[in-house]
């Protein structure tokens, strides 16, 4: 086998490299930083949950899949993905816009202390009818007696 004297400089003294070491050397390297990065991407990717693959499918766009990641966790109780079920019943987005729908699920998440809630209510409150927002709180409460469980809203 040949091998070649590679200098380091006059402190270091001399290294013997095969023909060719320096590039597989480095081959291995990236080989190595992208399965390492694999890894890294992979874990984040399993730390993602339902929430968040709701909120990264509702900031695409992609609103009727949004609606149906969040409907359920807004079942469940969350007054996060209740919050953003009412503006997307209020807009609109990924479902029929309904005033009435959006009253209940703002009302849900106002009720468990979200401040984001409660403005979009007190702002959606403001463009209903009295007969809607009689209506609206008739249907809220029939949910609210059923835990949500026979609420078709």
């Amino acid at each position: 086998m040949n091998f070649f004297i590679r200098s380091a400089g006059p402190q270091r003294g001399a290294m013997l490299l095969r023909p060719g070491a320096g590039r597989r050397m480095k081959r291995q390297m990236i080989v190595g930083g992208l399965i390492v990065a694999a890894q890294i991407l992979g874990i984040a990717g399993a730390l993602a949950g339902p929430w968040e693959d709701g909120m990264a499918a509702y900031n695409r766009g992609d609103y009727v899949p949004a609606a149906g990641i969040f409907r359920p966790l807004a079942e469940q109780g969350s007054a996060k993905a209740q919050s953003v079920l009412g503006v997307m019943y209020r807009r609109g987005q990924g479902v029929a816009r309904n005033s009435a729908r959006a009253f209940i699920w703002l009302s849900r998440a106002s009720a468990s202390g979200d401040v984001r809630a409660k403005a979009e209510l007190h702002d959606i409150s403001q463009t209903m009818t009295p007969q809607e927002l009689s209506q609206a709180q008739e249907m809220a409460k029939a949910c609210e007696a059923s835990n949500y469980r026979e609420c078709e809203y």
